[in-house]
């Protein structure tokens, strides 16, 4: 086995170990940050607690001009795993454990090249990336770091992903009038009626935006994810709720896309809330192909292939939104990732140590 992969292996099975489950988003300024302070000698290293299992490490060393980012809470394990989520698993192809691929193989990657090599380097760990809450990064951000690009870790299969769909998740409230049921009702009666007009006619709006593309990416995606109301089938619904959420491309406009939404039928919802984005990646909606392009100079100059853009979101999107130029990188497969067995597959694993390692070795 390759020294690199080797030294990749043994920071995996040490990270594997630590419980990060996210939620409940129990993680302290111990445990697994301990780990990572012995495993980062010559560094100046920060962490800070962000509150709510949100911690944060920033180590440097010399004077990098890139940022690699990379987050170490885990979704939770389900029942199905066929053995501990926290012991390390490694067959002849691939590494298995909770976290393995989304995303702390590429942590040990980076641990094993900061090991291998002096180079300047800059790295940003943080514990809350798989809840909707990103306190870390933005915290981070808070301090106006000066870097010419980052490269934010997430399973890309060895390619850098220059695009991704923006996140936004959305509460809409009805209010109708309570009654008997039997009579005639008019539109704005019944606050589910009102509901699922709203809901035909918002899936109709997305399948009008399938022509839209960027970066190979197509449409709009829109999912309704719940709706409650009413009281039983002889009674007019009082009110109603309706959760939902789409995930533009990066050349949609999100608060125009929000706004068209909201006045699809009449009446409008008598709530209509946002309760979460994130930015799609490029973040600049107006130049996304410009900022796309400086992202693949900064892939092209480090000599890591760039593959296509992606449906799922990631936090590059943070920092592109701040003004960085950003690009996501990493080992792992994302169809892996969440699953039952979670693993990484081990070339890949090396792949992405050598390439930090030549990172390091280009950049000093």
């Amino acid at each position: 086995m390759d020294a690199l992969l080797g030294a990749t292996l043994q920071h995996l099975r040490a990270l594997v170990g630590f419980d990060t489950r996210n939620p409940p988003r129990t993680i302290g300024t111990d445990g697994v940050f301990d780990c990572l302070r012995g495993e980062l000698p010559g560094f100046d290293v920060r962490v800070t607690d962000h509150g709510a299992g949100a911690v944060s490490l920033f180590a440097t060393r010399g004077k990098p001009k890139l940022l690699f980012n990379v987050h170490l809470d885990t979704v939770p394990d389900s029942p199905h795993w066929s053995a501990s989520p926290f012991t390390l698993r490694v067959t002849t192809d691939r590494a298995i454990g909770l976290g393995a691929c989304d995303i702390k193989g590429a942590a040990a990657a980076l641990l094993a090249a900061a090991n291998a090599h002096a180079g300047d380097m800059a790295l940003l760990f943080t514990t809350d990336e798989e809840g909707a809450d990103p306190r870390c990064i933005r915290a981070f951000l808070e301090t106006k770091p000066v870097f010419d690009g980052v490269l934010v870790a997430e399973p890309t299969r060895g390619t850098a992903v220059l695009a991704h769909r923006g996140i936004q998740s959305v509460i809409a409230r009805f209010a109708g009038h309570a009654g008997h049921a039997s009579g005639e009702q008019k539109p704005a009666d019944s606050a589910l009626h009102q509901a699922v007009r709203w809901s035909h006619a918002a899936l109709d709006f997305a399948d009008s935006q399938a022509q839209e593309m960027f970066g190979g990416l197509h449409g709009l995606r829109f999912n309704l994810g719940r709706i409650e109301g009413g009281i039983k089938a002889n009674m007019i619904a009082p009110s109603a709720e309706l959760r939902f959420g789409m995930r533009p491309l990066p050349s949609m406009d999100m608060d125009a896309l929000l706004e068209r939404l909201r006045t699809l039928t009449e009446p409008a919802p008598a709530e209509y809330r946002e309760t979460f984005r994130g930015s799609p990646l490029p973040a600049d909606t107006a130049n996304a192909r410009t900022r796309e392009q400086a992202a693949r100079s900064l892939a092209d100059g480090l000599g890591i292939p760039v593959g296509g853009a992606v449906d799922f979101w990631t936090e590059a999107a943070l920092f592109s939104q701040a003004g960085y130029t950003t690009f996501v990188y990493g080992p792992g497969d994302i169809a892996q990732a969440h699953s039952a067995d979670e693993w990484v597959a081990l070339d890949q694993l090396e792949t992405a140590a050598a390439t930090y390692l030549r990172i390091l070795e280009k950049t000093r």
